[in-house]
């Protein structure tokens, strides 16, 4: 067989809330669309008091408002097409849905890893090294994070999708999840999926691996320079700085590693579709809570954006 595409499947068939029964299916609609509904207007409320307000234009808002786009664009991957498919009465999806689908699940979670890593960064600057924070967290230099943080997303998501239109999928097309992810496609391949899992285990590992063993230094690092701190106050006070970035990466990390890095005997496919909507909605849900807060600036944009008035339009 040559490496060229075999696949007789032109469709595939999400069965994630087809095994509800009608009453469950309503209700989890009705949930998923209140979800999605705050994660839009929580994440854009960010996004608005940090481009207004002048006082929350610093590297760690800069990265903060990047998150937040990350995530709208994270759960509006998967979310308005399990309302659609609902209200429509189907679960199809075509199979160059499901591949661009799945390649930006992949991009949009790689640059969650990467961000999350940035900001653990630029918190290690701004606690380890206050008096040259300045100087090293340049625009330039936060810029270049995240360009970089894009492209080298955007190559990951690529080479995952690329490698999935060589598989051949000749017979069965039903997924048993609410999104096409790189593990249910695999189990449906009618070819040899080793360099699928090869790539997976070993670059896609390193690519989910080494920024969370950065956040894991950095916070090392950290809670060494607290100890250091003589006042209780003190303390605290860098403590609270840094608790929102670490309860995000919990939350984060927590599903991602629940999900992937267990045995698949371990969980059913429904605890599997549980996980995956944890890191996909509910983790984008939370960030704009965890993040405003416990953080006394970010609060106060946020009223400034909420009580803003327009003027009144003059015509005559």
């Amino acid at each position: 067989m040559g490496s060229t595409n075999q696949s007789s499947v032109s469709e595939f068939l999400l069965l994630g809330l087809s095994r509800q029964t009608e009453q469950q299916q309503q209700l989890l609609f009705l949930l998923f669309l209140i979800m999605y509904l705050a994660i839009v207007l929580g994440n854009l409320l960010i996004i608005l008091a940090i481009s207004t307000d002048s006082r929350l234009h610093t590297p760690m808002y800069f990265f903060l408002s990047n998150l937040s786009f990350v995530d709208v664009c994270f759960s509006s991957t998967t979310v308005p097409k399990v309302l659609a498919n609902h209200i429509l009465g189907s679960q199809i999806i075509s199979f160059s849905e499901c591949l661009t689908q799945l390649y930006f699940l992949c991009m949009l979670a790689d640059m969650d890893n990467f961000l999350l890593a940035v900001m653990a960064y630029d918190r290690f600057v701004a606690i380890c090294h206050p008096l040259h924070y300045t100087a090293k967290m340049t625009h330039q230099l936060c810029a270049l994070l995240v360009v970089g943080s894009w492209v080298v997303a955007n190559l990951n998501a690529l080479l995952h999708t690329l490698l999935m239109t060589r598989l051949s999928f000749c017979g069965d097309n039903i997924i048993p999840h609410v999104f096409c992810d790189a593990a249910p496609l695999l189990k449906l391949s009618c070819s040899d999926t080793y360099l699928n899992d090869l790539i997976i285990l070993t670059e896609g590992t390193m690519i989910m691996v080494t920024p969370f063993v950065c956040i894991l230094v950095s916070y090392i690092l950290i809670a060494c320079a607290v100890l250091r701190v003589s006042s209780t106050g003190g303390k605290w006070k860098t403590f609270s700085t840094c608790s929102s970035h670490l309860a995000v990466v919990f939350l984060f990390y927590g599903t991602i590693i629940s999900l992937y890095f267990n045995p698949s005997s371990s969980h059913s496919a429904g605890e599997d579709m549980a996980a995956a909507m944890m890191y996909t909605v509910v983790t984008p849900m939370l960030n704009p809570f965890i993040y405003s807060l416990r953080n006394r600036d970010m609060k106060g944009a946020l009223r400034k954006v909420l009580t803003m008035r327009f003027p009144s339009q003059q015509y005559f």
